[in-house]
């Protein structure tokens, strides 16, 4: 597994140098920079996973870097450091983006946490959309090939793996007839040798599962043609 990549862009060295040595003790991968045009330059060679930004920053400020960093980067997360009594910093920093901030002097534990807390953060969103990305669906029915579930009306239905192979076809190609001929050759192989007549049996089988149980047909058939995947509501 990769270890998280932490950036830190902090012009105070015994600073940038102590969060160094604790981070990387932690178990991360970390770079450092003392200012913010250096720290925009190390943004943009290389993809991090958060980024610890100083407000006070030589060069161009830690808010001028932030809106910088979001003008090309929506995902990173940013941790601002601020001084206690910069209130309008740590707005415009959250209003700039910024995921969180910690207020100068900190704890190292503290500091942590907020880092792993981004990081959980960032994972659940990841996952949250990777699974999103997952699903095929059309009206109610929904199928991912990342966990062989097939749903209808949230309803779970069990297929056997050439079914699952069919209406995965099917619903990657949605609203479009498809010919026995298709069919075949897209779920069975240009190799398969055996009679067309299959793909009738296995829509059978499909119906009977996806659609006789709930109020609409999904799959239906187009004389003279062969099979369509729709909500012909």
């Amino acid at each position: 597994m990769n270890k998280p990549k932490i950036l830190i862009v902090e012009d105070e060295e015994k600073i940038a140098r102590v969060l160094e040595l604790e981070l990387s003790y932690e178990g991360y991968e970390v770079q450092k920079a003392l200012d913010g045009l250096e720290g925009f330059k190390q943004f943009q060679e290389q993809s991090w996973d958060v980024i610890l930004l100083d407000v006070m920053l030589p060069g161009i400020s830690g808010i001028e870097l932030l809106r910088r960093i979001r003008a090309n980067d929506l995902q990173t997360s940013v941790i601002l450091l601020t001084a206690k009594s910069s209130v309008e910093d740590k707005v415009s920093g959250l209003d700039l983006g910024a995921n969180d901030y910690v207020t100068k002097p900190f704890q190292i534990e503290e500091l942590l946490a907020r880092i792993r807390a981004t990081l959980r953060l960032n994972t659940k969103s990841i996952m949250s959309e990777d699974s999103q990305q997952s699903w095929l669906n059309i009206a109610d029915l929904k199928l991912s090939e990342i966990t062989h579930e097939v749903l209808r009306n949230e309803n779970k239905i069990d297929l056997t793996p050439r079914e699952f192979d069919l209406l995965a076809y099917l619903l990657k190609h949605p609203r479009q007839v498809l010919s026995r001929e298709q069919l075949l050759n897209g779920v069975w192989g240009y190799e398969y040798y055996g009679d067309t007549n299959i793909v009738d049996v296995y829509i059978r089988y499909l119906r009977n599962k996806i659609d006789k149980p709930f109020e609409r047909a999904l799959i239906h058939t187009v004389r003279g043609v062969g099979y369509v995947l729709k909500d012909a509501k």
